[in-house]
């Protein structure tokens, strides 16, 4: 599937294809697929998903991209936008040096004065629970082909969990999920003739 078509994806580059197919194969078949996220198949249905590419090659300009890109989202009001991926392919591929970039991203919202408005959660394809194995399978549920930050609405989430008061519940079936899947029925998810 190309990346989703909508006004708010309609000025990536050609060269970002190749990144923005692979994250939106992973979203459809394993966030939406197996219900990994009950929250992520609307946005990414209505067209409020933003997807954007960086370029970035350091720590620097990737926390240039992510300024931007949060002050870009926040300039659309909800009903145009739900939240935002920054993909990021050429910088933290490292998933420790991910983890840690993960308290600068928090402290760029609060500089931003975007707290409250806005939260960054975490997707990277080496991803690692505290206290789990790196080849646990519930890891799994956070693994995406690049690594990612996810931009979400703090509406949303309350949204969400005006619906769901156990999102402790979330995790849980994710985990029961991705064991029943097994490591052969995730790599099996990402079969080329799969539609």
């Amino acid at each position: 599937m190309a990346t989703p078509s909508n006004d708010l994806n309609a000025d990536t580059l050609p060269a970002d294809a190749p990144y923005l197919e692979a994250t939106t194969r992973w979203l459809e078949r394993a966030v939406i697929g197996l219900n990994l996220c009950p929250f992520a198949r609307a946005p990414l249905v209505q067209g409020k998903l933003r997807l954007r590419v960086s370029q970035a090659r350091d720590t620097d300009a990737l926390l240039d991209d992510l300024c931007g890109e949060l002050q870009s989202l926040n300039a659309l009001r909800p009903d145009e936008c739900e939240t935002g991926l920054l993909i990021h392919p050429f910088v933290l591929d490292d998933f420790l040096d991910y983890n840690d970039f993960l308290d600068v991203a928090d402290a760029a919202v609060q500089t931003l004065g975007l707290e409250g408005e806005w939260q960054v959660a975490s997707f990277h394809p080496r991803y690692q629970f505290a206290d789990s194995a790196p080849d646990a399978i519930e890891n799994y549920s956070n693994r995406s082909p690049w690594p990612t930050l996810h931009l979400l609405r703090e509406s949303s989430i309350e949204r969400a969990l005006e619906v769901m008061s156990d999102t402790d519940a979330i995790y849980r079936r994710n985990i029961e999920t991705l064991q029943r899947l097994g490591t052969a029925g995730w790599q099996a998810l990402w079969a080329k003739n799969q539609g």
